[in-house]
């Protein structure tokens, strides 16, 4: 199982960030929800700080690229294997960053990932 912290994570069960914590969560995967958005999701609080989490496989992206920038340190400190830009996410210059960090850039979709089991 994947220690997959989610970037972007809220407790509006119409957000994807949402879907993502529900489904990686019944798939097994330990979640670390981080967002600006207080509460708790799965029985996980929000994190609202910039601590770096340790032992993160992945990070899946749910911020659009208008708002990644204050978060470029905090992915870079987190030290994950890959960071999942996910629909909407897309940032060339975050991508080439995370490369720079030896951190693996994957454009691809969570829910995907894990309903075709490449998660």
């Amino acid at each position: 199982m994947k220690n997959t912290l989610i970037l972007g994570a809220t407790t509006n069960p119409t957000r994807y960030a949402y879907l993502a914590a529900e489904r990686l969560t019944g798939y097994g995967h330990e979640i670390f929800p981080v967002g600006i958005k207080k509460g708790e999701v799965f029985g996980k609080k929000i994190a609202n700080d910039k601590h770096a989490v340790s032992d993160i496989d992945t990070i899946t992206l749910y911020i659009g690229p208008r708002h990644q920038a204050e978060w470029y340190d905090y992915i870079v400190k987190t030290k994950p294997k890959r960071l999942i830009f996910n629909p909407g996410t897309e940032n060339m210059e975050l991508a080439q960053l995370a490369k720079d960090h030896g951190i693996e850039p994957v454009f691809a979709c969570t829910l995907v990932m894990l309903s075709t089991g490449q998660y």
